[in-house]
């Protein structure tokens, strides 16, 4: 037991690259867009969402950074653990823009919808349930789901007037 679990480990520590961060650098921190139907939102296949970046101000501890956030964003705890932060390289001809995007404690934040871009029904057995692909006020083009017509209906009944 113990030849395989040294063999699984190695095999894990292979491709494994532990982050760390110095005081100075400059890191992306990762959230994660909410709608209001209760699902996280898919903008591209594997694509998380990074917003920043952020000066890292000190080390606390093995695995957790305090990052300088600006205003827009001082009510979350400025100390995040390295697994919600990716590296940024820095490029002198990279121009950032700020998006306003407002935050909140758990690393989220509210999309809402703009418009319904189409409507279908499926059939599941002998049930028809009605779908419309509603576009998401992000700042992607491409983000639209699919949702239920009750319960667009029910949350945002704007859209049907």
């Amino acid at each position: 037991m113990k030849a395989k679990q040294d063999r699984q480990k190695s095999y894990y520590n292979k491709r494994r690259k532990p982050l760390e961060f110095q005081v100075g650098d400059h890191v992306f921190l990762k959230v994660s867009p909410m709608t209001g139907v209760g699902r996280a939102l898919k903008s591209r296949k594997l694509s998380p969402k990074f917003i920043g970046p952020f000066e890292v101000l000190s080390k606390n501890g093995p695995a957790a950074y305090q990052i300088a956030l600006p205003l827009n964003l001082s009510h979350l705890h400025p100390v995040f653990h390295v697994s919600q932060l990716r590296q940024y390289v820095s490029d002198t001809s990279h121009v950032i823009n700020i998006d306003p995007v407002q935050v909140r404690e758990d690393l989220s934040y509210e999309v809402y919808p703009v418009r319904i871009a189409d409507h279908r029904i499926k059939q599941l057995r002998g049930k028809e349930i009605s779908l419309l692909k509603v576009i998401w006020n992000s700042s992607d083009e491409g983000d639209a789901t699919w949702e239920t017509e009750s319960r667009m209906r029910e949350l945002y009944p704007h859209l049907f007037m």
